[in-house]
């Protein structure tokens, strides 16, 4: 309870507590209260008007006070209604709920046969029986992914939000990096020349989809023909497949390309050689989506640049797309309204996310953020190169293994498949 003073220093009335998590509230106002009462007492002795106002004041404060806790409790509510709605439980996956992070009853990701306690790493969501990516366990949740899919539209639609249009912009039109606000970039004469005029994705629809991650995970998966066998295949950041083929396939529908590739797997283009490979890379594509996240932050312009010279040069046959302004925030907004508390939105969970408005069973491959696979055996962070990653870093942008649980979960609910073990040959 709590009590407010008159002009006198004496006992005005009682107000109780709004609900019973005000309590903490108390501190605060018992403060006030306090100095609003030790100012009236010196009142006494100044004008009648003096105190009249102080009075007022301090009223008002704890009138905001209370207003503000009853704001509280509304949002409150109106979250836990949300979440009610979305019939997504599992998706509160807290770092500090052990019941999350060693659930370990009939889950039904694939992975490859062994003894979890083998490994040296914790493996959220798995057990140890054997099933592969074939596996009948899984069955498909339709009315939970077009549950999903609804929600996500509420906060953006893939179809609108996966490219900037050339309506939208014109050569000499300044933007504002998305991570950089301060810092800005023009849009140049070839990148206006590369933006569509209609979005790559208006009016598609696929029955079935892979997203392709790049862990090491894949290798002697022997997935490469079940990846190929779908509708659509998206794949992460221009990883090679030709010489991966038999494990990660061949066939790409969109392929996104961060700046940082260029400097990273295709060393700078400091010499014709490793400009030629790039051109090679991208006319590979044949007419696939290339999506190239370019206002991400300052210190890729220069890369974009680059990329987009060589795609005019050499005349290569892609549908370039540059991601809307607002979708990094739009996804990172959806996955925090349902209690996932990532930093920032790997490009696999980007691509899900998306994917979710095109189609309709979504498969992932190469999802796997952990240094080891359930045999202990050392696990790549890339198929295709020998870079280690410290994947629960504070200083990582983003959050993998929550990421993955998250996947987990929705894998388990029939709203995905995971693969994360070898794939049962075709006979």
């Amino acid at each position: 309870m709590v009590r407010l003073c008159r002009g006198d220093g004496g006992t005005l009335h009682v107000l109780p507590c709004v609900r019973k998590q005000c309590e903490r509230k108390q501190i605060s106002i018992a403060l006030i209260v306090q100095r609003i009462c030790r100012i009236a007492r010196i009142g006494q002795v100044m004008s009648f008007e003096f105190r009249i106002l102080m009075f007022g004041i301090g009223t008002a404060l704890v009138i905001f006070v209370i207003i503000a806790d009853i704001s509280e409790v509304e949002e409150e509510i109106a979250n836990i209604e949300d979440s009610q709605k979305f019939h997504l439980k599992s998706f509160v996956l807290q770092s500090n709920r052990n019941s999350v992070l060693n659930a370990a009853s009939t889950s039904l990701v694939t992975y490859r046969k062994s003894k979890v306690s083998s490994s040296p790493i914790p493996l959220p969501g798995i057990n140890s029986k054997t099933s592969n990516s074939s596996s009948s366990e899984w069955t498909f949740n339709r009315t939970l992914t077009n549950l999903i899919r609804k929600n996500i539209l509420r906060f953006l639609d893939a179809e609108r939000d996966i490219s900037i249009l050339k309506s939208t912009f014109k050569p000499g039109d300044v933007i504002h990096y998305i991570f950089d606000r301060q810092s800005t970039t023009n849009i140049s004469d070839n990148l206006y020349h590369l933006l569509p005029t209609v979005s790559p994705m208006k009016n598609q629809h696929y029955k079935q989809c892979a997203i392709v991650g790049n862990s090491g995970i894949l290798l002697n998966s022997s997935c490469g023909r079940e990846i190929d066998s779908h509708d659509f295949v998206i794949r992460c950041n221009l990883a090679p497949v030709e010489e991966y083929a038999i494990d990660v396939g061949l066939r790409t529908s969109l392929v996104t390309m961060n700046p940082s590739v260029v400097q990273r797997a295709f060393q700078d283009l400091n010499s014709e050689e490793w400009v030629q490979r790039f051109v090679h890379r991208l006319q590979s594509l044949s007419g696939s989506v290339l999506w190239i996240p370019a206002f991400m932050a300052k210190g890729g312009e220069e890369r974009v640049e680059w990329a987009i010279r060589l795609i005019l040069l050499h005349t290569v046959n892609v549908r370039t797309a540059f991601p809307s302004l607002r979708l990094l925030h739009a996804v990172r907004g959806y996955w925090l309204t349902n209690h996932v508390q990532i930093k920032r939105p790997t490009t696999g969970l980007l691509m899900y996310t998306m994917a979710t408005r095109f189609c309709d069973e979504i498969h992932l491959y190469g999802f796997w953020p952990f240094a080891h696979d359930p045999d202990a055996k050392p696990v790549k962070y890339h198929y295709y190169d020998t870079l280690t990653y410290h994947y629960t870093s504070s200083a990582s942008p983003h959050t993998m293994p929550l990421e993955f649980r998250t996947l987990s979960a929705l894998h388990r609910q029939g709203a995905l498949r995971l693969h994360t073990g070898p794939c049962k040959l075709p006979t």
